[in-house]
């Protein structure tokens, strides 16, 4: 994901809004250090325009699907009332259960006409012959506007998804 959004154009995309699990100690970490070396790069760029945000996890690794109810009505209100407080214009996720509060959030957006959010979900590198939790979901909703997937299998068993080929 990292390395997709070092190749768009910062001065486009402005402010940013990096959102990460609470229990994710390492994502937002890296982003800064992404965000970092724009500064280097670009020292008209500015900090201030950057955000790191922290979101409930809908849904832990072996957590049961009995127990996530409650953990995932929580990350939605909580991810409800962010998207509505950032108003966002576009929502570039990946395979983590907290997109999926995200992206009904910003879906809405769209609904009740407050804001068009352009929602592009990337699906995980791993992901070679199924789909993630997460990606299902969202292709089956049809939440999202743009699904990519880096496999070409996947593809061909959801021929909605766009295949762009490995983003690594």
């Amino acid at each position: 994901m990292l390395n997709l959004l070092s190749v768009l154009d910062k001065h486009k995309f402005y402010p940013r809004y990096y959102i990460a699990a609470c229990t994710d100690r390492m994502s937002l970490r890296r982003a800064q250090t992404v965000e970092d070396s724009v500064v280097e790069k670009e020292p008209n760029s500015s900090k201030q325009c950057i955000h790191y945000l922290q979101i409930y996890r809908s849904r832990e690794v072996g957590q049961s699907y009995l127990t996530s109810v409650p953990t995932t009505l929580i990350a939605a209100v909580h991810g409800l009332w962010l998207v509505f407080c950032v108003r966002p214009n576009v929502i570039l996720c990946n395979g983590p259960g907290t997109c999926i509060p995200i992206c009904i959030a910003g879906f809405l957006l769209k609904v009740v006409a407050v804001k068009w959010v352009v929602i592009i979900y990337v699906e995980s590198i791993a992901r070679v012959r199924r789909m993630s939790l997460s990606g299902l979901i969202l292709y089956k909703l049809q939440l999202a506007d743009k699904f990519l997937v880096q496999w070409h299998q996947l593809h061909q068993q959801f021929p909605r998804s766009t295949f762009v080929g490995r983003l690594m």
